[in-house]
């Protein structure tokens, strides 16, 4: 094992040994991938990591039913990220998700129309997100079960109307978020909390920009903010900036896009292997079959680093990397 980890990944460390639930053990082991120095020298660690985090998920889908009761926010992730709308009544979660996905949560010009989380499927290029639209956080009340979802899901996206208070509504928001030791990625966490933080990526998403005079509004509600999390302007009505909405998604995603294809044939663009950052070439073959760990004797590979190279187990992937295995 590598001497340089950080005390915080011996800290997921032990608390994944005295874990007695397979879920505190997959959420301490994403942990310790999440604090894992990212260099050559723990490659390995961070594959057998991925594949007990596998292990105990396939334990913990054996045991579905069993132990747990379902509510609403027994939402099966799907496609490479989980992307959770959050925000004030009538900030425009609904039609966002209406606009970009085939859901159809129920939209009104009045607030409190969502009374239960609805899931949609986005596609940017050849790759789906599941976007998940949320009943309102206010400070009147906030639903506990949303907040242990948050704490659950990948992505944060706090909606915004420009045409409200924006600024207000999101230092609301992110208050919420912190008394509930929900935190953006990025920012300072205190040091005193008695239970774990959790720290997740957020994009600040700023509706009804449907026109210059609002387009003005959001220049100016990033500079009153004052926060470093990242944001986009959008119109629903408009459909002004869907598509950079989605690639910001994908950027935060922490996900690459790895074609593969047989000797002598074309690969197919439209069914890229969807994995994280960083991972290896062995741990794409696992991907594919269980069995290409063992038989695979080597690749070839074709991309922004490499023309058509062979390639040992070890290659670290590249998105858009052409993968031609040999058995």
């Amino acid at each position: 094992m590598p001497a340089n980890l950080p005390p915080d990944y011996h800290a997921a460390e032990k608390r994944y040994r005295e874990a007695k639930e397979i879920d505190e053990k997959i959420e301490a082991l994403e942990d310790m991938l999440a604090i894992i120095p990212k260099h050559k020298g723990t490659d390995k660690l961070k594959a057998d990591l991925r594949r007990r985090i596998s292990k105990h998920k396939e334990q913990q889908l054996q045991r579905k039913g069993t132990s747990k009761v379902k509510t609403a926010y027994s939402i099966e992730k799907e496609g490479a990220a989980q992307v959770a709308l959050v925000g004030p009544p009538n900030s425009g979660k609904s039609s966002l998700v209406t606009t970009l996905t085939n859901a159809s949560p129920e939209i009104a010009d009045f607030p409190h129309t969502t009374h239960k989380p609805t899931a949609g499927m986005a596609i940017f290029e050849n790759v789906q997100f599941q976007l998940i639209d949320t009943p309102p956080v206010t400070r009147s009340y906030t639903d506990p079960a949303l907040i242990d979802f948050l704490r659950r899901t990948d992505i944060i996206a706090i909606v915004l109307d420009i045409k409200a208070d924006p600024v207000e509504h999101l230092e609301e928001v992110l208050e919420i978020l912190r008394e509930n030791r929900i935190f953006p990625e990025g920012s300072p966490v205190p040091g005193n909390l008695s239970k774990r933080p959790f720290v997740k990526k957020m994009l600040i998403t700023v509706n009804k920009v449907d026109g210059p005079r609002e387009f003005e509004d959001y220049e100016a509600f990033r500079q009153l903010s004052g926060t470093q999390i990242p944001a986009v302007s959008v119109s629903t009505r408009s459909g002004l900036n869907m598509s950079p909405f989605l690639k910001q998604i994908y950027s935060m995603s922490g996900i690459i896009r790895v074609f593969t294809k047989t000797p002598g044939k074309d690969p197919d663009r439209n069914m890229p292997f969807v994995i994280p950052h960083d991972s290896t070439l062995e741990e794409l073959a696992g991907r594919i079959h269980k069995d290409f760990v063992s038989r695979m004797k080597y690749a070839r590979v074709w991309g922004k680093t490499v023309h058509g190279q062979m390639v040992q187990r070890d290659y670290i992937m590249q998105d858009g990397d052409i993968v031609e295995i040999h058995m």
